[in-house]
């Protein structure tokens, strides 16, 4: 248990039974009643963001959410394999709990992963990834970078926008939180 006035940016509270990350907060004291403390929470399960006050002072219960640095090993039906770096302890994480991240997925890539009492609740990407390109449209000649984009698929099968310009087998690196491409990388 902890207070309202120990909060602080990333820390997890078990609210009705339900984890939220705290993703900002603010402690107000207004001239006229008592201090409160207003929150912004996310659901670490689905995603939703949701405004909260406190009183100042109110009791919240802390949630023990252990983040680890994991290597990703293969996929083994609908589950991840993940390895602890450190224990080289392997965990399954089933497909819903890995989410948009298996787009840009590779065999032996670091992610963190996020448990509580042994249950994977979330994985989370660097926030950038180099992956090469499979297949685009070849691009025509006149086609400027400056121009439009085309879409191109990466080698964990995802599909991305890339600039007219790049072609087939390049390596670019891409944003892991929405997809979007960030330039090509010469190895």
């Amino acid at each position: 248990m902890a207070t309202t006035n120990d909060l602080k940016n990333g820390t997890v509270l078990n609210l009705d039974g339900q984890l939220w990350t705290v993703v900002e907060f603010q402690h107000v004291k207004p001239g006229k009643g008592g201090a409160f403390v207003r929150t912004k929470l996310k659901n670490v399960l689905s995603g939703k963001v949701v405004d909260k006050t406190f009183n100042a002072g109110t009791k919240v219960e802390t949630a023990n959410v252990d983040k680890r640095d994991m290597q990703y090993l293969y996929k083994d039906g609908a589950d991840y394999v993940f390895m602890d770096v450190s224990t080289y302890d392997q965990i399954n994480v089933s497909e819903a709990t890995v989410g948009d991240a298996a787009s840009y997925l590779l065999e032996s890539q670091q992610a963190m992963v996020a448990t509580h009492d042994g249950t994977p609740l979330y994985v989370e990407l660097p926030p950038s990834v180099v992956l090469e390109i499979t297949y685009t449209e070849p691009g025509l000649q006149g086609d400027r970078s400056t121009g439009g984009t085309k879409p191109a698929t990466v080698e964990t099968g995802a599909e991305i926008q890339v600039p007219l310009f790049v072609e087939g087998g390049t390596r670019v690196k891409v944003d892991t939180r929405d997809g979007s491409y960030l330039g090509r990388v010469n190895d």
